[in-house]
This record gives C-alpha cells, sequence and structure tokens, in this order.
C-alpha cells in the first residue's frame, strides 16, 4: 500500500503533488467544514483544522529556521563572490528603480480597477453590523509599531540580533549587503576565507530546505484544508465583488510581466509560465516568498539560465522589496473600504495613498497574513476605519495566497530581465 502511494503520488514531479494536494485539500476542507458540507460541528471542526494544519505548520518552520541564514549567505555571496567589481554598481542602478517602477505599477492598475468596479458598492449594510461586535481586535497596537517613520529610521540595523528577533528581513537584507560590500575590498586571502564559510553556511541551509521540500505536498493539503473548514463558502460569497476585483488586478499585473518576459526577455510568455510553475504553486499554497526562496533561486539558474551572482542577488532582495502583488492588493482593499465606510478621497488624496502604499510594502516581512497588519497602517492615515478590516479578514488568507504567487512571479521576472541586462557584466 505505501509503495502504491509512493509511486502514485511522490514520484510524480512537485508541481503534479502540489496541484493534487491542492485540490484534495480543497475537497476535503468542504466535506468537513461546518460552513460547507458540514460533516463536522464548529467545536470538531476547529480541532480537526489544527490537526490538518500540522505539516503546513511544520513546513513553514522548517523554511523560516534558516530564512536568515539563507538570505544572508545568498546576498554576500551574490555581491563579494562576482570577480568584477563593477558587478555591484551595474545590479544596483538598474534593479531599485525597477523594483520601484513596478510596484508603482501595480497601484496604478489596483487604482484603476477599484475606481472602475467599485467594489465596495456590493457590500451589503447589515454585513457591517454583523461584523461590528468583532472589529475592534485587529487595530492600533500593530498599527502604531509599523508607521512609515519609525520603519525608515529603523533602516540601518544598529542592532543586529534585535533585528534577527523582530524578523526584520529588510534590516537582515541591508545587513547583508553592507557586508558584502566590505568584502570586496579585502586582500583575497580574507576575502577567500570568508567567502568559503559563507558558501558553507547557504549549502548547510539548502540541505535544511531540501529535507523541508519533502514535506512540502502534504504542508500543501494541510493548510488548504484548514482554510477551507474555517472559512467555508460564506466569507466568499459575502465579498465576492472585492475578491473578483483584487484577482482581475492581479491578472493585469501578470500580463504586465509576461509582457516584459516576451518584450525584453525575449521569451514566450506560456515558456516562462510552464518554466515557473513549481514555484507559483508553492507561492500559492504557502503565502510566503521566504519558504519559496530556494526554489526560486534554482528555478532561475538551472531552468532560466539566468546567472548565478544575478539570481543570488535578486531572490533574497526581491523577496523582501519587492511585493507588486501585496501593493497592489492593499491599494485596492483601501479603496474598497474607503467606498463602504463612505469615505470621500480626493485625487491628492489618492495620489498620497499610492505613495503611501508603495512606500509600506517595501521591506515588508515575507510571510504570511503580514499584508493585513501593513493594510491597517494605511487605513488609519486616511481616515478609513482599520476596523473594517473585519470585513476582509475571512478571505485575506485566500488573496494571500494569490498576490504572493505574483509577488514570486515578479522576482523571477526581475531575474529573466536583469540578466539579459547584465549579461556582459557577469
Amino acid at each position: 500500500m505505501i509503495d502504491l502511494i509512493y509511486r502514485t503520488f511522490y514520484k510524480k514531479a512537485l508541481w503534479k503533488q502540489i496541484i493534487l494536494a491542492l485540490i484534495l485539500g480543497l475537497i476535503a476542507g468542504l466535506i468537513l467544514s461546518p460552513k460547507g458540507f458540514g460533516w463536522l460541528n464548529e467545536q470538531s471542526a476547529q480541532h480537526v483544522a489544527l490537526w490538518v494544519a500540522l505539516p503546513g505548520k511544520l513546513f513553514l518552520a522548517l523554511i523560516q529556521m534558516v530564512v536568515i541564514p539563507l538570505v544572508m549567505s545568498s546576498i554576500i555571496l551574490g555581491i563579494a563572490g562576482n570577480q568584477d567589481t563593477e558587478f555591484l554598481k551595474r545590479v544596483g542602478l538598474r534593479i531599485f528603480p525597477y523594483f520601484v517602477i513596478t510596484t508603482i505599477i501595480s497601484v496604478i492598475i489596483g487604482v484603476v480597477i477599484a475606481t472602475i468596479v467599485t467594489p465596495g458598492d456590493f457590500v451589503d449594510g447589515q454585513l457591517l453590523k454583523d461584523l461590528g461586535v468583532q472589529t475592534i481586535a485587529l487595530s492600533t497596537t500593530e498599527v502604531s509599531a509599523s508607521s512609515i517613520p519609525q520603519r525608515v529610521a529603523a533602516m540601518i540595523p544598529a542592532n543586529f540580533t534585535q533585528s534577527t528577533l523582530d524578523k526584520d528581513m529588510f534590516a537582515v537584507v541591508l545587513y547583508s549587503g553592507f557586508i558584502g560590500i566590505a568584502m570586496t575590498s579585502l586582500i583575497a586571502k580574507q576575502k577567500s576565507l570568508l567567502l568559503d564559510i559563507t558558501g558553507a553556511v547557504q549549502s548547510l541551509s539548502l540541505k535544511i530546505v531540501n529535507w523541508a521540500m519533502k514535506l512540502a505536498p502534504m504542508a500543501v493539503f494541510g493548510l488548504l484544508c484548514d482554510i477551507t473548514i474555517r472559512i467555508g463558502v460564506d466569507a466568499l460569497i459575502g465579498v465576492s465583488a472585492y475578491v473578483m476585483t483584487v484577482l482581475l488586478g492581479l491578472l493585469m499585473l501578470l500580463c504586465v510581466y509576461l509582457l516584459l518576459v516576451f518584450i525584453i526577455g525575449k521569451v514566450p510568455p506560456w515558456q516562462f509560465l510552464t518554466t515557473i510553475k513549481d514555484a507559483q504553486l508553492l507561492a500559492f499554497s504557502t503565502s510566503s516568498s521566504a519558504a519559496v526562496m530556494p526554489l526560486s533561486m534554482k528555478i532561475a539558474a538551472q531552468k532560466l539560465q539566468v546567472k548565478k551572482p544575478i539570481a543570488q542577488f535578486i531572490i533574497p532582495l526581491g523577496a523582501t522589496i519587492n511585493m507588486d502583488g501585496t501593493a497592489l492588493y492593499q491599494v485596492i482593499a483601501a479603496l474598497f473600504l474607503a467606498q463602504v465606510f463612505g469615505v470621500e478621497l480626493s485625487h491628492s488624496q489618492i495620489i498620497l495613498l499610492m505613495l503611501t502604499t508603495v512606500g509600506a510594502s517595501i521591506g515588508s516581512p515575507s510571510t504570511p497574513g503580514v499584508g493585513i497588519v501593513i493594510l491597517a497602517s494605511v487605513l488609519t492615515s486616511f481616515g478609513i476605519p482599520p476596523s473594517g478590516i473585519a470585513l476582509i479578514l475571512g478571505v485575506d488568507r485566500i488573496l494571500d495566497m494569490c498576490r504572493t504567487t505574483l509577488n514570486v512571479t515578479g522576482d523571477l521576472t526581475a531575474c529573466l530581465l536583469m540578466n539579459r541586462w547584465l549579461s556582459k557584466a557577469v
């Protein structure tokens, strides 16, 4: 029996395993959910959901355990491991403006779609009243901790140990960048020794990641089943216009990526999507760019033929600051809640909202659910009650899965484009 399961499931390609796990997780969740077919009551469903989600929690814990040493070693090797000292200047002058421009494009797409569709007009006012009792829990303490002035002030990691404990990945990236740049100025013997140590740290981290990837199909099944048990279909129906607006925006953003891949990268869109499907499916399943980072680097280097220094530099950096899907989601969610609460935003306020969203999305942690906390900080800046987050909380995990998929797609797109632009620099 075990041999049959192995041959029919684990010998399949990773993307086939993940798709099968997705389907089975959704089916099992709907069957068990009291908001679905109702095989379990509310209390039993909560207990079952905790156990079903265990493989997914273990998978994410294993990835998060090594994500900091993996990010640090990858960025340091990407900067200092390249013999051409002009590489850093060349890639930096291109990749940072590129990330900012694509984030602005994604925010513009979000504003245009939310303004045209006006999903807030489709929400029944009674739904707000029904949620009113639950709307205080999610607000101010988390918002103040993520305010933009504090994030700017904390950009330089004065206390790296504290940054690590806080899982401040932006600080980790900056710290790694400083180390990588400093290493380029060392004498050859010192630099070689440090590079060997850093390479060993990366290899060790990737070994643990390989162990974790064996749990990936079970993790996908458990996480999807857990989500479906908890939310059922009722939460989707109540805010379906909002969900469809976000999905439409993400689809348009995907088209922008594919256009860039085709025009600049000289790769057919369908071929590109086929090549990166493993990373997209894992991103969709885990809602974590950090969890997909090792697989993304492998795909970039082996399947997209991106030079190793470029992949090692851009993928970890992109997983931290290139959050186009998250930015698009945040601006649509903010405008949706403004429409629901009847908050009129002027053109100048909408422009300020766009700029605030771009700033808030850059450097956001690459972990599940963080978009809600960032959204709360954006809402309070424009007089939109953050308590309205309760309205979209039920469907946030599903949209988190979708926007993370676009974030990862954006990182791989950036790798492909930078590889073409920098082909003579590496």
